[in-house]
């Protein structure tokens, strides 16, 4: 049978059903992409922009300026520099070689170094490769459009002041956290909090858009210190040149503000300079006039006397026989370089008899020493807050034999640090009020306890300012136009199974002017080894030095010979 050649020709039944099954799924498929289209960009497309925001959504850190610190008149001590750190992103960068050594040629560094510490972190979105560049300097790297390299806005901390002020302000981390001296002290204030703003970057970690703020950063408090940064050049200065002139292994001083108790100076040697952190050593960084502990040898004799005085056993003028020049306490003899004889209390003081002092502190219960001791502040710390600060060493009294009294008259069997002993000092000179120590300013005199009676406080500084003269040991210590007051100390150094006899520490403490005393100071040189070791010789012509500037500094009138006069009274609430 022939086929139909005309069904042939007109497309039979089967053709136009196949094209009608073509062209249906064909408009099945267009009308399935159209409802997905509109699917995707109208009912679902809040969801899916949230989706595609949320893989490149970043919560970016804004960091807080930390405070400034100043000194008492406002000078900036230490200030917080914008700068620029560069980071990378390890998965990109290790895409192109070329980018890693084009880096590491910017940065002057090693390629193969960073080439090690890129592919070492490939499973990081975020290493840092420099921190803390110069603006312009990390400007020039961002224009090289190296891949996954990018800059972060940061602070770097700035002491212009450097090594003068160094052991008091300390230094922070690079993160700008306080590690050490009043920037650890004070860290909490001075940091602020750190603001967050959430962000969108695009592949290659670029802003696109600030989505919103978080939380806005909240700048740090500025603190304003104590520290008068006139006399703590000169400090640094006077202290720096004593200690090359006698080959001393170090040294301290201390000035204190006698009505407030702040620290107007404090400098160490040797220092360091907190802006050049490979000096980071801690027998450089440490401040050893608040950490270190020393037995203050004759330093300490006016504080005897002062329990002697508050005693009633004895009066400014009362006579110790010091004869024949030497006194034997158990198996111990004590003995002077020179036999003073029948000597009153100044004599005993400007000389530095120790037989004098031995008999004087042997005659006390042991309890009024201690209690005199505690109430100057010996045996703990002076409250100023300052990190690592040491209480020295004051035993209970219960515990001292008498051997253990008559070397604690002159400076042995007990520890002090240089800031106590000033602090000491300070109270005989607010006539017997106890002053807290402070390295924030404050306003006018301040309030204290009462250590000594107003009347054993006087007695004292007229009995120290017999130190002062040609017959006393403390004559290099002499102020020109003012009357000085204050007490040398030479002390052998602790070794091991005893005292060392050609290892000294060198102390002066005083207070000026007599007639109204206004600062106090201590001196203290480690171990001189420049041909002379007492502290008449070594440590008072510093003292000298830096009254003298200091005085003038504060214009200070030079003194008259009038009695002691009233200081400013602010007693502490019961």
């Amino acid at each position: 049978m022939k086929p139909d050649r005309n069904n042939a020709a007109n497309g039979g039944p089967s053709f136009r059903a196949r094209s009608l099954v073509v062209i249906g799924v064909l408009v099945a498929i267009g009308c399935g992409l159209v409802a997905r289209a509109v699917e995707l960009q109208v009912l679902d497309r809040q969801f899916l922009t949230d989706q595609g925001d949320r893989r490149f959504m970043r919560v970016a850190r804004m960091p807080a300026h930390r405070g400034t610190i100043t000194d008492r008149f406002g000078e900036p001590l230490a200030v917080s520099s914008p700068v620029d750190s560069v980071w990378v992103n390890p998965q990109e960068i290790a895409k192109s070689p070329d980018d890693i050594k084009g880096l590491a040629r910017a940065l002057n560094r090693d390629p193969q170094w960073l080439a090690q510490r890129v592919t070492s972190n490939l499973d990081r979105e975020f290493l840092y490769v420099a921190r803390h560049m110069e603006p312009a300097a990390a400007a020039r790297i961002k224009a090289l459009g190296l891949a996954g390299t990018h800059l972060q806005r940061e602070y770097r901390r700035y002491y212009p002041s450097g090594e003068v002020t160094g052991h008091v302000l300390g230094f922070t981390s690079v993160d700008e956290s306080g590690q050490e001296g009043l920037e650890l002290a004070y860290d909490q204030s001075l940091a602020g909090e750190d603001g967050l703003k959430r962000i969108i970057q695009d592949r290659l970690g670029r802003v696109v858009d600030n989505v919103e703020s978080i939380r806005a950063p909240r700048p740090g408090e500025d603190l304003r210190t104590s520290i008068d940064l006139r006399i703590q050049y000169l400090a640094y200065r006077e202290l720096k040149a004593a200690i090359q002139e006698n080959r001393a292994r170090s040294g301290s001083v201390v000035v204190i503000d006698i009505d407030s108790g702040e620290v107007l100076a404090m400098v160490n040697q040797p220092s360091f300079n907190p802006n050049d952190r490979e000096q980071f050593e801690v027998e450089r960084y440490r401040n050893r006039a608040v950490t270190d502990i020393l037995e203050p040898g004759s330093s300490i004799k006016p504080f005897i006397a002062a329990a002697a005085l508050a005693s009633g056993r004895y009066k400014a003028d009362s006579v110790i026989d010091t004869n024949p020049g030497f006194v034997q306490v158990g198996i111990k003899r004590i003995q002077d370089k020179h036999n003073v004889g029948l000597a009153d209390i100044a004599t005993i003081l400007a000389k530095s008899s120790n037989v004098g002092m031995a008999k004087m502190a042997l005659s006390l219960e042991p309890e009024q020493i201690h209690a005199t001791l505690k109430a100057l502040g010996f045996g703990e710390v002076t409250a100023s807050g300052f990190p690592g600060e040491s209480a020295g060493l004051l035993s209970d009294s219960g515990h001292w034999r008498p051997i253990g009294v008559a070397v604690m008259s002159y400076g042995y069997g007990l520890s002090v640090t240089p800031l106590q002993l000033a602090q000491a000092y300070s109270t005989i000179g607010a006539l017997g009020l106890h002053r807290p120590i402070t390295f924030r300013r404050v306003e006018g005199p301040q309030p204290g306890e009462r250590a000594l009676s107003e009347k054993v406080a006087r007695d004292m500084i007229h009995l120290l300012e017999r130190v002062i003269t040609p017959d006393g040991t403390g004559v290099k210590a002499a102020v020109p136009g003012y009357r000085v007051a204050g007490k040398t100390g030479t002390a052998w150094k602790a070794s091991e199974g005893g005292y060392s006899t050609n290892r000294y520490q060198a102390i002066f403490a005083g207070v000026v002017p007599v007639t109204r005393p206004k600062l106090a100071a201590v001196v203290m040189i480690d171990e001189p080894s420049g041909g002379k070791y007492y502290g008449g010789d070594v440590a008072a012509p510093v003292f000298s030095n830096v009254m003298s500037g200091a005085l003038r500094l504060m214009s200070v009138a030079p003194a008259d010979r009038r009695s002691v006069e009233p200081a400013t009274v602010v007693q502490a609430a019961p």
